[in-house]
């Protein structure tokens, strides 16, 4: 018995030491705009009005699953300071810094390289820094679950939101019926499925079709495997990143990574990891949770995901009077006093240099702003 004891410590210990978590959070998170700003994106802010940041949120959620010195941040180089700000039990090591904005493929292609120089048996989970999670506890559970089959398999992992709406604003995932791996003893849980195919953001009608088929997943950006599993899934499908970030094999996780990486960064594809390997692998899974999840992407979904008053508003402020004003967003600072009459449906931010008052409806569009102003020489208010 206490050989059987001691073999599941070790094998539970093993596990933990071969575990590590990459948060991306090099973003500008421009359809937060105008609280979102370059030089200080949503994933700084205290976004959800709960005292911390959602990177600080991110990383606390992570803490479950491994320690601090095993957590490590991809982000965009002018970003480095501030991770430090919230982020204080990591050092220097920690922080992947980019020197250009090359989309997901060659952060994770990045990531990969230094947690595979670090320890070969390197199993990793790497996920958005921007995203909420209400069931912490299941989100824990599910991680675990996913590490443990991908330490077991050469497997690329994707966590499959069970979608609650036809959104048109996520990518989604369809998956094999028939399970690789069995259920966990919990119901927010699926088993392991094969992926048969990605397909980005659907139309309202493809998106009604695919809730009701029960067959689609909505696509988290969370990605658990092995640093060896991933890195072989570059040099099959997108040698291009493979072949120049592998030049840094000597470099990574010594004093000359960040030269190396400001040399050779920028020269990678700018490309998604979905159109990278994801869509093109074969050994690609996916693993149906519901862990109140949401990518906090926009306006409208902080909206839907706080809690509202009797008329559904979401209001962070304490000084607004609202008369006839419902199903809209309110974040004003808290020592001005606003007063709102006969409003509905609309986004109301005020960041004192900048006044926002948008239909909620055309939310998507507050991204293009960010180019008007641009172009209009508004550059300051960016």
């Amino acid at each position: 018995m206490h050989d059987f004891i001691f073999s599941i410590i070790f094998r539970t210990f093993e596990a933990m030491k071969n575990t590590y978590v990459a948060i991306m959070a090099g973003g500008i998170g421009s359809r937060f705009w105008p609280a979102s700003r370059e030089n200080r994106p949503k994933q700084f802010l205290d976004i959800m009005g709960v005292g911390k940041s959602l990177i600080r949120l991110t990383f606390e959620r992570f803490l479950n699953l491994c320690p601090a010195e095993n957590i490590f941040i991809v982000t965009n180089k002018m970003y480095k300071d501030q991770v430090l700000e919230h982020l204080p039990e990591l050092n220097e090591s920690q922080i992947l810094c980019e020197p250009s904005r090359n989309n997901t493929g060659p952060c994770v292609a990045y990531t990969a390289f230094k947690l595979f120089d670090i320890n070969p048996n390197a199993n990793f989970i790497i996920a958005p820094s921007d995203a909420i999670v209400l069931r912490t506890d299941v989100f824990t559970e599910a991680m675990n679950f996913a590490l443990e089959f991908t330490a077991n398999n050469d497997a690329l992992c994707t966590m499959g939101i069970r979608p609650s709406r036809p959104d048109t604003g996520y990518g989604y995932i369809k998956y094999e019926e028939k399970k690789q791996v069995q259920d966990p003893d919990n119901d927010n849980i699926g088993g392991v499925h094969q992926v048969i195919k990605f397909t980005e953001k659907p139309s309202l009608e493809r998106a009604e079709e695919f809730l009701e088929s029960g067959r689609y997943l909505w696509n988290a950006g969370i990605f658990i495997w092995k640093a060896s599993a991933v890195l072989k899934a570059f040099k099959e499908n997108a040698p291009i990143i493979h072949e120049i970030l592998s030049k840094g094999m000597d470099a990574y996780n010594t004093d000359g990574e960040q030269a190396f990486i400001d040399e050779h960064y920028p020269t990678t594809p700018s490309i998604s990891v979905d159109y990278a390997i994801m869509e093109k692998a074969e050994n690609i899974y996916t693993i149906p949770v519901d862990f109140g999840w949401s990518d906090l992407g926009t306006w409208g979904s902080l909206h839907s995901e706080s809690k509202k008053d009797a008329h559904t508003n979401v209001v962070q402020g304490e000084q607004v009077i609202l008369e006839d004003v419902t199903n809209s967003l309110v974040v004003v600072p808290k020592d001005k006093l606003v007063v709102i009459r006969d409003l509905d449906n609309y986004i109301v931010v005020d960041e004192k240099d900048v006044l926002m008052i948008y239909p909620k409806s055309k939310e998507q569009e507050i991204k293009s702003l960010t180019k008007q102003l641009s172009e209009r020489g508004s550059g300051q208010y960016l």
